[in-house]
């Protein structure tokens, strides 16, 4: 093991978080610059990095997003820890950006990317809400 692989899932949660937020950042600076392809991408890739911090406090990793979103969907969108609505929007985020990045002729619209924006901000705030609360229950030595 090696001296940066040294650390704890709540660091590896806000290491990822913070990816999150940054891609959310550049799918902004993108939207403005009329790239709502490439904002897609990123708000898309925002989602998943909150996603993946998440699934970091529970130890869970996954190489595939198909799995990564299954499996947040069955732990924490069917048990209602995240709103149902939210795992719908995650879904439709990954159908667009997969549209936006391989489908030659699909024309995204600065609508569907404020959309996205949106919806990855939302849910990084939500993440950021749950970490927080794991992160208390965890110091009173609550079992979570």
């Amino acid at each position: 093991m090696e001296p940066h692989d040294i650390g704890t899932r709540k660091d590896l949660a806000k290491y990822r978080l913070s990816a999150a937020k940054d891609c959310l950042e550049s799918a902004k600076l993108l939207l403005e610059a009329g790239q709502f392809k490439a904002a897609n991408n990123r708000s898309y890739y925002a989602i998943m990095n909150a996603v993946n911090a998440v699934h970091a406090l529970n130890g869970a990793a996954y190489k595939r997003h198909k799995d990564t979103i299954a499996n947040f969907n069955k732990d924490y969108v069917k048990t209602e820890i995240f709103p149902r609505t939210m795992g719908r929007r995650i879904a439709q985020a990954e159908e667009i950006r997969h549209a936006s990045d391989y489908d030659d002729f699909y024309i995204a619209s600065k609508e569907e990317a404020d959309e996205q924006i949106a919806t990855a901000e939302e849910f990084i705030h939500m993440v950021k809400e749950y970490c927080e609360r794991k992160g208390r229950k965890s110091q009173k030595g609550d079992v979570t």
